[in-house]
């Protein structure tokens, strides 16, 4: 942050629907793209390593596990960028399965944060496939790092100072009482959501 600015990027790479392999590949680009122009918060659209249009593919453990996979995979391979990244995926925690913004920097994962207002009316119907994400966090094992999950963290950076950043997914900030307010009202400077849209 300098004089009180900080370049964010907002990120949206062309995926392919069900094709986590592939979509982990045009992410990490748009990452390091993104940090080459000088970016130092980076976020990438909700599902963005599914696709928002799966359907009860959504369902299958074949997906969800390989979207952990090239989780991974991208946080190793952006781990030289100085940046906090958002991106948005599928995870399955004790028996449910949420809509999530994983934030991670310099290959550690700094939280997980579920989408907690689904859309469930006209053309959406994410209730058929995702639980309602918890406000205070807990604590879940990702690739040997303890890592809160939850709605009510706020995140900072040693390295700029002044910085903190809350996040909510999409319909989040559509309800009466959107998690933006909280978390703005608890110290957040910037507020990040990731976004996405079906096929209608």
């Amino acid at each position: 942050m300098r004089d009180g600015f900080l370049k964010v990027a907002a990120v949206t790479p062309k995926i392919r629907v069900a094709d986590p392999e592939y979509n982990a590949g045009v992410c990490i680009d748009a990452i390091k793209a993104a940090a080459f122009e000088g970016a130092k918060l980076i976020v990438l659209p909700e599902l963005v390593l599914t696709g928002y249009t799966c359907g009860d593919l959504f369902l299958q453990d074949t997906l969800i596990n390989e979207a952990k996979e090239q989780l991974c995979r991208v946080i190793l391979e952006t781990k030289d960028i100085d940046a906090l990244i958002f991106i948005g995926l599928p995870m399955e925690v004790n028996g449910k399965l949420y809509n999530v913004a994983a934030a991670f920097s310099h290959a550690c994962v700094k939280a997980f944060i579920p989408k907690r207002c689904l859309p469930n009316y006209a053309e959406f119907y994410e209730m058929r496939h995702f639980a309602e994400g918890n406000k205070e966090a807990l604590f879940v094992d990702f690739a040997g790092q303890m890592v809160p999950f939850g709605g009510d963290i706020l995140l900072q950076s040693d390295a700029i100072e002044g910085l903190c950043v809350g996040c909510e997914i999409c319909e989040d900030l559509w309800t009466p009482d959107p998690p933006s307010t909280a978390l703005a009202l608890a110290g957040a400077t910037v507020i990040v959501n990731l976004s996405a849209s079906n096929e209608t």
